[in-house]
């Protein structure tokens, strides 16, 4: 039996991965891997996000949302007064910012996608697990990590879902060969790895936190000119694996 891995990963996504979907206005697929320590996350992580939503709500109940969020709506109307809503910010900027992990992305242009389907296996999402699969086994290498069991947990999208996901979760761990990429891979056949599907509600904090990066590098991919603090904010928390874009 594999000993369980000092760190553990949160997933979130940004967009639809139908093809159809979001054409116009932002025709990507984002998946975003969070790697993090799980000490660090539990004894220095955790307190903050819990003091933040202490300090601007009153509780911990307050389920960070980056649509809410970034709109100021239902939970999040409190944002509508400008200088609250620099103070939050700012707060999560620097929560994010003093926080070490790894952040593991991949951008998938479905209109380049969809040119080159016939020449693609799986889909979308898949490619996208897929990718940040690789890139997280590498990052928990270059932190030391080998042959451990790893915790990936995901928000759940629907039972149907998450069972298929779960099938082709362990179908990508298994298999010789990445069908995004073709390449032989066995930095993740290094560890045993674990999905876990998680209701959003279960407040999360690693979830909430990968919730707010996954849509910002959509943003910075869609649009390398446009300011975009949040996506710059990461840069150093993607140094050593850069996100990747596919196809």
């Amino acid at each position: 039996m594999a000993a369980f891995s000092q760190y553990i990963i949160y997933a979130d996504e940004s967009g639809s991965p139908a093809l159809g979907a979001d054409r116009q206005d932002y025709p990507v697929f984002v998946m975003a891997f969070l790697l993090i320590n799980k000490r660090h996350y539990a004894f220095d992580v955790i307190p903050q996000m819990q003091m933040l939503k202490f300090d601007f709500v009153g509780h911990d109940q307050l389920i960070l949302h980056e649509h809410d969020l970034r709109r100021g709506k239902n939970d999040f109307a409190f944002l509508q007064v400008p200088s609250v809503r620099d103070a939050f910010m700012a707060r999560v900027s620097e929560i994010v910012d003093a926080a070490d992990f790894d952040l593991c992305a991949t951008i998938i242009d479905k209109e380049k996608w969809r040119q080159k389907r016939r020449h693609l296996l799986g889909d979308p999402y898949e490619n996208a697990v897929e990718i940040c699969l690789e890139s997280a086994a590498n990052a928990l290498v270059a932190r030391g990590e080998a042959e451990t069991e790893v915790t990936v947990v995901f928000e759940a999208r629907g039972k149907n879902e998450d069972r298929q996901l779960e099938l082709e979760f362990h179908r990508m761990v298994t298999a010789k060969f990445r069908l995004a990429t073709g390449v032989l891979s066995r930095v993740v056949h290094q560890f045993k790895w674990n999905p876990l599907f998680v209701d959003k509600r279960s407040n999360s904090t690693g979830l909430q936190l990968a919730d707010l990066f996954a849509r910002p590098l959509g943003l910075a991919f869609l649009r390398p000119d446009q300011p975009n603090r949040a996506a710059q904010l990461l840069q150093n928390k993607m140094k050593r694996f850069p996100p990747k874009s596919y196809p």
